[in-house]
């Protein structure tokens, strides 16, 4: 058996830490959607016994530091499966970005490792299941628009985003989430209303939506990195309605109406930043196959 399996990226649109728990973690709340930026995933069913990674991008592991290698030995080690897999990853999503690439990439992996080894996990059971590799994974599985809680692992989905232009740029560095989140100082940063956010997003209200944006990990991403800072305010000067990092950081996301205006945002960063994309909210118009 063969299947392709979509994992697409995500953005945080609004993101807030309220404080840090006894285990080490902080208490989240944040608001996410996933976006039309995705890889893709080649599952192929071995009779050997073996996990198999193939991944067409520099600077990914193929080993147990990748988080498919780990979805995938999880789920053997748990219901005792004798076969093994070969997946193939066509990135397309930028690495260390704060756009979940690596979790939405696990995600999809448990989603179609649950398909070719027949084990007959509900969706529930498999976002559950995901939480014991990483925090971000089990929002992936389920996609859309939700408000994810706890450590980041209790999901309430939402209606999905209305219709907009979504531009991203990523500079050319790399932000360590642990660091971030270990100088984040809760008690001095402006925390965003995530309930005029969830309620925006109810009423399908973009004004709404863009008023609701905030992060609180730009008080340190954007302070140790100016060159974070100077894209979001490049956005807004070019006519973004709402612009805000993503996760951790680096990439920064600006929100747009229309379509001509977001034309300018990207060609206004295409010459300041390397990696630059006009996308839309995720729309699932791209299927899954099974052969």
């Amino acid at each position: 058996m063969k299947i392709s399996i979509t994992a697409p990226a995500k953005i945080n649109l609004s993101l807030d830490a309220l404080y840090k728990r006894e285990d080490g973690y902080h208490e989240v709340e944040m608001v996410m959607t996933t976006i039309d930026l995705a890889d893709r995933l080649f599952l192929e069913r071995l009779d050997e016994d073996k996990i198999v990674l193939d991944v067409k991008a520099h600077f990914i592991p193929e080993d147990r530091r990748n988080l498919i290698y780990q979805a995938a030995l999880l789920l053997k080690n748990r219901f005792n499966i004798n076969m093994g897999v070969r997946i193939t990853i066509d990135k397309h999503i930028p690495v260390s970005a704060g756009l979940a690439g690596g979790s939405s990439d696990a995600a999809a992996a448990l989603k179609g490792l649950n398909i070719i080894w027949e084990l007959g996990l509900s969706i529930e059971e498999i976002a559950e299941i995901s939480s014991e590799i990483g925090s971000d994974i089990a929002f992936c599985v389920y996609g859309g628009t939700a408000l994810a809680t706890g450590r980041g692992e209790k999901i309430s989905a939402l209606p999905n985003m209305p219709g907009c232009w979504i531009v991203l740029a990523k500079p050319s560095i790399s932000v360590s989430t642990p660091t971030i989140y270990k100088e984040l100082q809760v008690d001095n940063v402006e925390h965003p209303n995530t309930e005029k956010m969830v309620e925006s997003i109810k009423n399908g209200d973009l004004d709404g939506i863009f008023a609701s944006t905030g992060n609180v990990l730009e008080s340190v991403t954007l302070e140790k990195n100016p060159q974070v800072k100077r894209i979001k305010d490049r956005m807004l000067a070019f006519g973004a309605e709402a612009a805000l990092m993503s996760g951790s950081g680096p990439t920064v996301f600006a929100l747009i109406k229309q379509y001509s205006r977001a034309k300018r945002v990207y060609n206004g960063l295409r010459g300041f930043c390397e990696e630059v994309y006009m996308v839309r909210p995720w729309s699932e118009s791209e299927n899954d196959t099974i052969n």
